[in-house]
């Protein structure tokens, strides 16, 4: 069978990367594919961008990689926002700005019968946050052509990153799969009496997908490894003093806590959904 490895959200963290890479490398895949989301928190985001413009075959545009590279994506809603901005666009040379800003948004290929979609979040928006607990209904948006995709056919499988957390669900007699994240691996439904050891998520995701390329044969085998690698985190933040939001950082990469995670639960109460019952 024919191995891709699916990586997401590498987000500068380049000791996660590497730690990765090493790992596809022991298990000999050859074809390396990523979802997007290069750039933003972690400090080596040049870094980490040369090293996967070597190692991979297929890229695609995340949302951080373009609000941080399109003119037209400065929308400052705070100072916090502007000093992010401009932290790490200075971090990037012309070359690597206009590179992501022509970063395809998506990528379809058969496997063992499937049309398989990788997307970083969307058909139709770079940016829309589909979770591990929306509805039958936004997981089918996720199957649906839009002017972004190159078929206008319903995708059979859907990968994709951007929620940070790993997943798998099946319906419609189609598959999702979410990658989790590399570099900013997070669980936003925290309960400190439900909680297991955060070491569950402080980890480098990424997928491994197993079948015939470019075969239309359904007939043929599929599957879905889920792979999580441990990396030194103390590393990484010994690294990133320079971090303008060095804590944040912290928080999400040590505790697994997405920074903006109260903004995140006012939208789903605004969605109607009882946070306290998670």
């Amino acid at each position: 069978m024919d191995e891709i490895a699916i990586i997401s959200d590498i987000h500068g963290n380049l000791e996660a990367l590497n730690k990765v890479l090493e790992d596809i490398k022991k298990r000999n895949i050859k074809k390396i594919y990523c979802l997007g989301d290069l750039i933003a928190k972690g400090t080596h985001i040049q870094e980490c961008i040369d090293i996967l413009k070597e190692n991979c075959e297929v890229i695609i545009k995340g949302n951080c990689d373009e609000y941080f590279t399109v003119e037209e994506c400065k929308r400052f809603y705070c100072e916090t926002d502007k000093k992010r901005y401009e932290w790490i666009s200075n971090k990037l040379n012309k070359e690597t700005i206009s590179y992501l800003k022509e970063l395809p948004y998506c990528h379809e290929f058969y496997m063992s019968g499937r049309l398989i979609r990788l997307l970083h979040a969307h058909p139709k928006k770079i940016n829309t946050m589909i979770s591990n607990i929306s509805t039958f209904e936004k997981y089918y948006e996720l199957f649906l052509p839009s002017e972004n995709t190159i078929s206008q056919e319903k995708a059979d499988i859907v990968i994709y990153g951007h929620t940070h957390v790993p997943f798998m669900q099946k319906l419609y007699n189609r598959v999702i799969l979410n990658t989790g994240s590399v570099g900013n691996a997070i669980d936003v439904y925290r309960n400190e009496e439900k909680d297991g050891n955060v070491k569950n998520t402080t980890v480098a995701n990424y997928i491994i997908l197993r079948g015939k390329y470019n075969s239309k044969d359904i007939d043929n085998e599929i599957s879905y490894e889920f792979i999580s690698v441990p990396y030194d985190i103390d590393k990484e933040l010994e690294e990133n003093k320079d971090n303008i939001e060095f804590e944040e950082y912290e928080i999400e990469i040590r505790q697994g806590k997405y920074r903006n995670m109260q903004r995140f639960y006012d939208d789903l109460k605004n969605k109607g959904i009882d946070i306290d019952k998670i």
